[in-house]
């Protein structure tokens, strides 16, 4: 069975560690914010001029002043700061933040990303995806493994990029790849979600990969 979007974000919340700052992208990552494991000390940031964020909030008490790049209703905590859109993207550019988990359209073998727009479809900017492959010392995408049937694991991303060979890590409703975009670039499944077998997800992944499977089907 394919995980859930919750489960998705469960497991990427295993990729924090103690200390981290962290940017979540809209969409399924956003979630993450909910799955912060309570032993750690996180601190999410993000690009409209916040730092510290707490988990959604419970219905009837959202503040509508309170909101995340996303226009999500969010929660503030007792360390939540707030400054200019300028002083956030001066400490993304900068190299501040540990790590970035996006969503994505496309992701290619070799780390290339594509999630800001589909041609002919209406886009008003690339918002702050470039900034953050660029800038951000590790990237995590989140993102179901097809669309329609077809693949978004690609040997090389049809859509405009967002960034090359930017991806470092990438968890889909039925895996999880790791990618070497250092050098000779490798991709490698790691780990697959419970009850998915291997070759569905080889049926529905055109990108060639390794396998390393950390934890069987």
């Amino acid at each position: 069975m394919a995980w859930t979007r919750d489960q998705m974000a469960a497991r990427a919340a295993r990729e924090l560690r103690d200390g981290f700052y962290v940017n979540l992208g809209i969409g399924i990552p956003t979630l993450v914010a909910n799955h912060i494991p309570p032993d750690i000390d996180v601190k999410l940031q993000s690009e409209n001029g916040m730092l510290g964020m707490g988990p959604f909030p419970y219905e009837g008490e959202e503040d509508a002043d309170l909101i995340n790049a996303g226009k999500q209703t969010i929660t503030e905590l007792p360390i939540t700061s707030y400054f200019s859109s300028a002083d956030s993207f001066a400490m993304i550019r900068g190299g501040h933040i540990n790590l970035s988990i996006l969503g994505a359209m496309q992701v290619a073998e070799n780390g290339d990303l594509a999630n800001w727009m589909i041609p002919g479809k209406m886009a008003k900017g690339m918002g702050g995806a470039m900034d953050l492959v660029s800038g951000v010392k590790r990237v995590v995408v989140l993102m179901e493994h097809s669309a329609k049937g077809e693949p978004k694991l690609l040997k090389e991303c049809n859509l405009p990029l967002t960034g090359r060979r930017v991806v470092d890590l990438v968890i889909t409703d039925l895996a999880v790849f790791q990618i070497e975009r250092r050098g000779e670039p490798r991709m490698t499944l790691i780990e697959l979600a419970d009850g998915v077998t291997l070759d569905e997800v080889r049926s529905l992944t055109e990108a060639n990969f390794d396998v390393a499977l950390t934890k069987a089907a």
